[in-house]
């Protein structure tokens, strides 16, 4: 066993090892950090400070902490995760001899099914057309239908350029987690409000970043937040229930996509989930949905027993 290291110094050797060999995104990067630099601090704070004094007891005593803080389970996973993945790794590269985090246990999560807009809602949304018009009103509404029609991840809208759009074959690549690329299509509406928009800003000569599809007002990539901020406008002018953030499209693109037929391996590849798991919670939602018009329809299914 190598000379004692002390915890913080670990933690920064690993985030440049996975930094360096596992290509993650910089969201999953900062993700790593925070929850590895809060352990360090919760460590210590118990008077570990070394890597190889750490052991089952004391990884408890710190996820004990996490409970006191009120840290939600799903939170409480991601860290456990992380932990799991850091100490393996000390492992494996020989600086500890074993691993003390391989019997930490998940926290068991409820499985929130995902909120969805009707496709009343979607459309009015998306056929709302805002007084005063300009290349950011087109804007707007590009956004909103390429959304819908690809259900792309905000990160993912955040990312498109220009390259990645073809409207002649009505497709984009969409750069997902992981870096991973995946084929969307774009419906003819989509396809529409996407010229209208790429010829207003020709007109308006606004642009500054050459590579970007959606620019804010200065010319430049319009940010995540940006993104939410646009639909979070739009969503209050159509007068659509609150609360509907870009995912809620993304949600409600696959509900929609499962109602009208698609199975969920073809889903699953839109999305780009990696595995079927992360997608079949769409299917609660299509049984909800079917059970509600199979209450209302069948001519037997509200009958009361005798």
């Amino acid at each position: 066993m190598s000379k004692l290291r002390t915890l913080r110094a670990d933690v920064g050797a690993y985030l440049r090892h996975i930094e360096a060999v596992r290509n993650l995104s910089p969201h999953t990067l900062r993700a790593y950090r925070g929850d590895l630099e809060d352990l360090v601090a919760g460590l210590e704070a118990l008077g570990f400070q070394h890597s190889q004094a750490v052991d089952l007891f004391a990884l408890r005593r710190y996820l004990t902490t996490l409970r006191d803080r009120g840290l939600a389970p799903r939170s409480t996973a991601r860290k456990i995760s992380a932990i799991r993945a850091f100490f393996g790794w000390l492992a494996e590269s020989g600086r500890i001899e074993t691993s003390p985090a391989e019997s930490l246990r998940l926290p068991k999560r409820p499985r929130d099914l995902p909120k969805v807009l009707g496709r009343e809602e979607v459309a009015a949304l998306l056929e709302y057309r805002p007084e005063g018009g300009g290349w950011r009103a087109a804007r707007d509404r590009a956004l909103l239908e390429t959304l819908y029609s690809t259900g792309a991840r905000v990160s993912e809208m955040n990312a498109l350029d220009l390259a990645d759009v073809d409207l002649d074959d009505g497709s984009v690549i969409l750069k997902g987690k992981g870096r991973k690329e995946r084929i969307a299509g774009l419906g003819r509406p989509c396809r529409e409000a996407l010229e209208d928009y790429l010829v207003a800003v020709s007109d308006a000569r606004v642009r500054r970043d050459r590579r970007a599809v959606f620019l804010n007002r200065f010319g430049t990539r319009l940010t995540t937040r940006g993104i939410a901020r646009v639909l979070e406008k739009r969503v209050a002018e159509a007068g659509v229930r609150r609360g509907v953030t870009p995912h809620t499209l993304r949600h409600s693109f696959a509900t929609h996509m499962l109602q009208a037929g698609a199975n969920l391996r073809e889903v699953q590849e839109l999305l780009g989930h990696r595995s079927v798991a992360s997608t079949q919670v769409y299917t609660h939602l299509t049984l909800d949905h079917l059970m509600r018009v199979y209450k209302k329809a069948h001519p037997r299914a509200g009958r009361k027993r005798r």
